[in-house]
């Protein structure tokens, strides 16, 4: 009787080998899988957004580094812009001159200054200036300035007639506008058909 007891004992010291352990039912596999497919479509769902973020990133690098480069070139087309600018009164003097001298018997003047003048122009011209053309032409507010309005029957209505001082373009771009009359209709034509001003005129003189 006591081999038996001490048999028992001898038995419950024997360590579990582990096949009694409890075996996951087919529902908890399922509940795992699902939550594991779950995890799964969360990372592909992250790296997707992280891709689409990246994609976005380099795009516009590539639009800065483009923007950047335009202006760069801007910048170097128009660098010459403010001294031109400067340099315009002194060619509208030369201009002025050569037009004062051409009554008097001043040729030798006005052979010099116009040699000057051609001078100038072509500089201007090797920098890509070029003058506005003015008279004659129907009045644009983007290229001329309206001083005053003429009644003129020989000229359309909002055509430029006088030019006070010649406008001119830098690569395509305004650098100053003529500075202009503009002809309107004499009085009893505007009573018939209606008064027509220019847009940025000062009003009747």
């Amino acid at each position: 009787m006591a081999d038996d007891k001490e048999k028992n004992r001898e038995d419950d010291t024997i360590p579990n080998d582990g096949n009694d352990a409890p075996q996951p039912s087919g529902l908890e596999e399922v509940a795992e899988v699902a939550k594991l497919r779950q995890e799964l479509e969360a990372k592909e769902k992250a790296a997707n957004e992280n891709y689409d973020r990246y994609l976005r990133q380099v795009a516009e690098l590539d639009n800065f580094k483009r923007r950047t480069s335009r202006e760069r070139e801007e910048a170097i087309r128009f660098a010459n812009e403010a001294l031109v600018r400067d340099l315009l009164p002194v060619v509208d003097n030369l201009e002025r001159a050569v037009a004062h001298s051409k009554g008097s018997n001043g040729k030798p003047l006005i052979e010099g200054v116009e040699m000057v003048l051609r001078g100038v122009f072509d500089v201007l011209a090797k920098h890509g200036v070029v003058q506005v053309t003015a008279v004659g032409e129907p009045f644009d507010p983007g290229k001329h300035e309206a001083m005053a309005q003429v009644e003129s029957r020989t000229h359309a209505p909002n055509t430029v007639v006088e030019e006070y001082h010649k406008g001119y373009l830098i690569r395509d771009r305004l650098l100053r506008p003529a500075l202009v009359s503009v002809a309107k209709a004499p009085e009893s034509q505007r009573k018939k058909n209606g008064d027509h001003e220019v847009e940025n005129g000062p009003g009747d003189d």
